[in-house]
């Protein structure tokens, strides 16, 4: 049943009574099987999941946390099948406040969350090459930061799509500082033999100093 959805007529079963065919009215502990196949097992107040409670949807996903009025409410772990994994804090059923997702190939990003993004100061780590994106995020997207590498050398500046664009400062590992500009240009793809080939995003970087 969805988060904030009115209550319907389901299963719910309670520890020494008779199954019930809703919540309604019920406060306490109990496990509720809902017409699609999903489960919830935890804390009912007036008949809505508030409380602590895991719910199975019927996806595979898993949230395991606290509950107000029928939302995913409070801190929480979530396992989305197959797509990783989110613990912090969440609001009206979206991912709201500090968290921590990581994903299945073990990359995570640490930091703000708003309405369900990455947004705010947050930390992004790329597992296989222990390089680093940690500054300002908006809609999900790097807008604002440093992008770190292991030695210690990053690049400060502006992102768009993740990758940077425009003015920004190289400031290497043994003190070393250059500047200069990103261009984000597209090269067509002009392969007769494979026309179906994306074109290709590059990178072009200009010293000015």
């Amino acid at each position: 049943m969805s988060e904030g959805e009115e209550e319907q007529k389901y299963k719910l079963e309670v520890e020494g009574e008779e199954p019930r065919d809703s919540s309604r009215d019920f406060t306490g502990k109990g496990t509720a099987t809902y017409p699609n196949g999903e489960t919830y097992e935890g804390e009912f107040k007036d008949g809505l999941r508030d409380g602590q409670g895991k719910y199975t949807y019927i996806n595979g996903d898993v949230y395991e946390g606290e509950w107000i009025e029928n939302f995913r409410h409070g801190i929480g772990k979530i396992e989305y099948k197959g797509k990783g994994v989110y613990y912090g804090d969440w609001i009206k059923g979206k991912r709201h406040g500090e968290g921590l997702f990581t994903y299945p190939n073990k990359d995570l990003y640490s930091g703000k969350w708003e309405d369900g993004h990455k947004q705010g100061i947050g930390t992004f780590i790329f597992y296989d090459t222990g390089m680093k994106l940690y500054g300002s995020w908006k809609a999900g997207k790097f807008v604002e930061g440093k992008w770190i590498y292991p030695n210690g050398t990053y690049f400060q500046g502006k992102y768009d799509n993740n990758k940077p664009k425009g003015v920004g400062t190289w400031n290497f590992n043994n003190g070393n500082i250059v500047k200069g500009e990103y261009s984000q240009m597209v090269k067509v793809n002009t392969d007769r033999n494979d026309p179906k080939k994306p074109d290709e995003e590059i990178l072009v970087w200009k010293t000015t100093a």
